[in-house]
């Protein structure tokens, strides 16, 4: 192999956490691991859609993923936290016709949940948490959390980054899908994957709007698909982001999900349940 063809090979092949990351142990070092019935596991689950004409259909996993790395880096080492493969594929019926969606449906994708909670128990483990970076999986993830805990007889809850970008009102109502805060995101961590020329702005309602049927966030709401309320794909100011929110925004929610992770642990290691 030459030199210039070794320097393209990473050095580092796993996510930044890899010293929690269960695929990068061996079958012993799994089984050496202290304690495991009181450590916790982290579920990553994302998505693959599409976000508008400027950022790439993969940003929900890329986010859970940074996220994650970044809250672990400030999660002391004593505290016995794992991480277990990423489902990236899920729930984005709603994107559908979109070029680059890829959605498995609600049926599949608790079926992947489940059996990934069935194996993460199998390995002696007893608290799952998994770190939904896509509300298009809620619905599902509530139902199947509640069979793991009832049939699987484990600890299982949703994490994820709690504190909020402080955004105007109309923003915060109606910005929720590749708008303002998800694109200064990006361009804080993958700057070179996000087009702002391409960037737009579109809502699927407006809160000065007295209508009492909306898409989401209203006295009545009704089952949509994304075509159905936006033309680009974009509901919200993608244009108003700006890398320097973008990391302040993220860094803030990185601390808010390392302050889950340490709390939730210190619960379990403590032989208590969390709330269900």
């Amino acid at each position: 192999m030459t030199a210039a063809r070794s320097r393209q090979i990473p050095d580092t092949p796993f996510p930044a956490y890899r010293t929690r990351y269960l695929p990068a142990m061996t079958s012993a070092q799994i089984e050496a691991l202290p304690q495991r019935a009181s450590a916790v596991v982290v579920l990553p689950t994302g998505s693959i859609e599409q976000h508008g004409p400027h950022l790439p259909v993969g940003v929900d996993s890329v986010l859970g993923q940074a996220w994650l790395a970044a809250a672990l880096a400030r999660v002391p080492a004593t505290i016995g936290v794992y991480v277990a493969p990423p489902v990236t594929y899920a729930v984005s019926d709603e994107h559908t016709g979109f070029a680059g969606t890829v959605s498995i449906g609600p049926k599949l994708f608790h079926r992947l949940v489940f059996a990934g909670a069935r194996q993460i128990k199998a390995l002696g483990f007893r608290t799952l948490a998994v770190l939904n970076t896509h509300g298009g999986n809620s619905a599902t993830l509530v139902a199947t959390l509640r069979e793991i805990q009832s049939s699987l007889e484990m600890n299982a809850c949703v994490i994820a980054p709690a504190w909020k970008p402080p955004v105007d009102a109309q923003e915060a109502t109606y910005g929720f899908h590749a708008g303002r805060v998800e694109t200064a995101w990006m361009l804080a961590l993958a700057p070179h994957l996000v087009h702002m020329d391409r960037a737009t702005t579109e809502y699927p309602a407006r809160i000065d709007d007295p209508g009492t049927l909306r898409p989401e966030r209203a006295p009545a709401t009704f089952s949509w698909a994304t075509a159905d309320v936006s033309r680009s794909g974009v509901m919200g100011d993608a244009r108003a982001a700006t890398v320097e929110e973008g990391r302040e925004w993220f860094d803030a929610g990185a601390h808010s999900l390392a302050a889950q992770i340490i709390k939730l642990s210190e619960a379990v290691a403590r032989q208590r349940t969390f709330p269900r």
